[in-house]
């Protein structure tokens, strides 16, 4: 686990989450802190996730609109 000091290392996944290097302590808005010790945290960047502001893989069910043809 990298020291406080030590630089964290984040990965945006296009279409997905934001993976960062844990444990995070991530503050919402609202004013809410969520914190995660996993070694590995997916960060929602699509705001689908019903556990906001972590990934529930809602990004993944999202529906594709039928073109009018």
């Amino acid at each position: 686990m990298p020291s406080d000091d030590a630089a964290r290392q984040v990965t945006v996944v296009p279409g997905g989450p934001i993976l960062v290097e844990g444990p995070v302590e991530l503050r919402t808005p609202d004013g809410e802190v969520v914190r995660s010790d996993r070694f590995v945290v997916a960060v929602c960047a699509c705001r689908r996730s019903k556990r906001f502001p972590l990934c529930d893989t809602s990004h993944r069910r999202r529906t594709r609109r039928q073109s009018s043809d």
